[in-house]
């Protein structure tokens, strides 16, 4: 091996930042002294399975002379990039520390894996040593030499070998750094984002809010996935955050994914993220909804809305945790906690076959039911009150009362868009006032035309006993105007709107059947 060469490829290494042309510096510099054939770098990876942890040596930079036109020696694939620890030489270096020396070939022939590459390429002799950093083995560095290797030139790469595992240990710290910087500026332009447009807490006191807020309060301190139901505009995502607010995650963001507003075939580049030219359009590098949500909550908004296609993807992520973003073979890991919200019936879904079971299973393990504006009693005007005063904040105007007539008529209106259409009909209103009092005089029209009348002897509902009662209610009514029939045009099903499977599981879990 040439001195001065070492000395000038040792200096080069310790200039570079990143790990890869550390790695590419230190194979192409032991490959410039002359007689080398072939020098390459395994680092040790490593994963978790189901067995436990496993460690491996994976070729990382290749650079050699090859006399072959065929052999490309720069190549990271192909036999020998990979080795268990402790498999043939190159493992063994990595499992005792211990450097490797065959100075002359031909007096350990039988150690080559494929002794007519080593003819052809004129090898002589091979050298190994482990690269350690701080007491940590890194990896092995091993050359093909086509000229014996002496115990001098030895002792030399024994020297090398730490100079580089020095370098590379400093760039992945370098790498570390700044991964966490641009996460720290991920996490805080995502957080201005979703600042701007927070709701605020729960306002009301019925007591199927307070009985929401105790459930919160249980689940809230618990790693469970929560899957949240609800009609829209019931406020899906202020309990999510209420969730998130009250959990251990709370330093962490709450990250949202409207799942129905993603096209199917950006659905993997949406929540795994993508490396540049990995498609059409993937200009840059995008992180992934999972990866900027890593040691916070993931809220899964609209999750009904998935393609079936696509709910393998995400029960992988679910289950094991790693993912792998795409056009990257790189598995990464994160630690997330997930709430859903839908507006669907997935269990009806689920029975449809437009669901997996065992996503429903494993997003559902703690499902939340949130009450209709409706059923919340006494909350239309409290929360009415509230927009009033918000809306004439952001407006300028002072704020207008809500005449006693008016309060009677909020209260009266059924709320088909719950609270998203109250907090949008006030602020109507409020601008209409013109620092005048409030009126809301197309509400009783409106409800008419969505309000649907309910069955005859309806209960009235407080609580979600109520709520069971009234659905029994419904299906009972329903199966009387059909005559017992439940599949056909003029059947119960039809009448509710239901998959006649989907009636028939509820006639046996509301007890309406044997």
């Amino acid at each position: 091996m040439n001195l001065e060469t070492m000395q000038g490829v040792t200096l080069a290494i310790a200039g570079a930042r990143e790990t890869d042309e550390v790695l590419d510096r230190i194979a192409r510099g032991v490959a410039s002294c002359p007689n080398v054939a072939l020098t390459r770098i395994w680092l040790i990876r490593s994963e978790d399975s189901d067995r436990g942890p496993r460690r491996w040596l994976q070729l990382a930079a290749s650079a050699g002379n090859l006399w072959s036109e065929r052999d490309d020696a720069t190549r990271l694939d192909g036999c020998f990039s990979r080795f268990e620890i402790g498999e043939r030489k190159i493992g063994r270096v990595a499992a005792s520390g211990e450097g490797v020396l065959i100075p002359v070939l031909g007096d350990d022939a039988g150690w080559i894996a494929d002794p007519a590459w080593a003819s052809a390429e004129g090898i002589a002799a091979f050298a190994a040593q482990p690269l350690i950093a701080r007491g940590e083995i890194l990896g092995v560095i091993g050359l093909f030499d086509r000229l014996p290797i002496s115990d001098d030139d030895f002792t030399w790469l024994r020297t090398f070998a730490d100079h580089a595992a020095v370098s590379i240990s400093t760039a992945r710290a370098f790498q570390e750094l700044e991964t966490l910087r641009a996460r720290l500026e991920r996490d805080n332009a995502y957080l201005r984002e979703e600042a701007t447009r927070a709701e605020g807490p729960m306002l009301g006191r019925s007591p199927v809010l307070e009985e929401l807020r105790r459930k919160i309060a249980l689940v809230a301190p618990t790693e469970a996935s929560v899957l949240i139901q609800g009609e829209s505009g019931t406020g899906k995502e202020l309990v999510a955050r209420e969730i998130h607010e009250a959990s251990r995650r709370r330093e962490r963001p709450l990250v949202k994914v409207n799942c129905g507003a993603i096209p199917p075939d950006l659905f993997e580049s949406e929540f795994f993220g993508h490396r540049q030219g990995a498609f059409t359009g993937a200009t840059r590098d995008r992180i992934g909804r999972f990866e900027l949500a890593d040691g916070g909550t993931l809220f899964l908004d609209e999750v009904g809305e998935i393609p079936l296609a696509q709910q393998a993807k995400l029960l992988r992520v679910l289950q094991e945790g790693t993912f792998e973003p795409v056009g990257d073979e790189t598995t990464r890991r994160v630690d997330v906690r997930v709430i859903a919200a839908t507006n669907r019936d997935l269990a009806s879904e689920v029975e449809a076959g437009r669901f997996r079971a065992d996503l429903y299973y494993r997003l559902g393990v703690f499902p939340v039911l949130l009450p209709p504006l409706r059923h919340r009693d006494g909350d239309v005007i409290r929360l009415a009150e509230h927009f009033v005063a918000d809306a004439a904040r952001r407006l300028g105007v002072p704020r207008p009362e809500i005449p006693p007539a008016q309060r009677a008529r909020l209260e009266r209106y059924r709320w088909p868009g719950n609270v998203r259409e109250l907090e949008h009909v006030v602020e109507r209103a409020v601008i209409l006032a013109r620092g005048g009092a409030l009126a809301f005089p197309d509400l009783e029209e409106r409800g008419a035309a969505t309000e649907l009348p309910p069955a005859e002897g309806t209960p009235a509902v407080a609580s979600y006993a109520d709520l069971r009662d009234l659905e029994r209610a419904l299906v009972r009514s329903a199966l009387e105007a059909a005559g017992g029939k439940i599949s056909g045009a003029d059947g119960a099903a039809a009448r509710l709107g239901l998959p006649p499977s989907t009636l028939a599981s509820k006639l046996q879990k509301l007890g309406l059947r044997d």
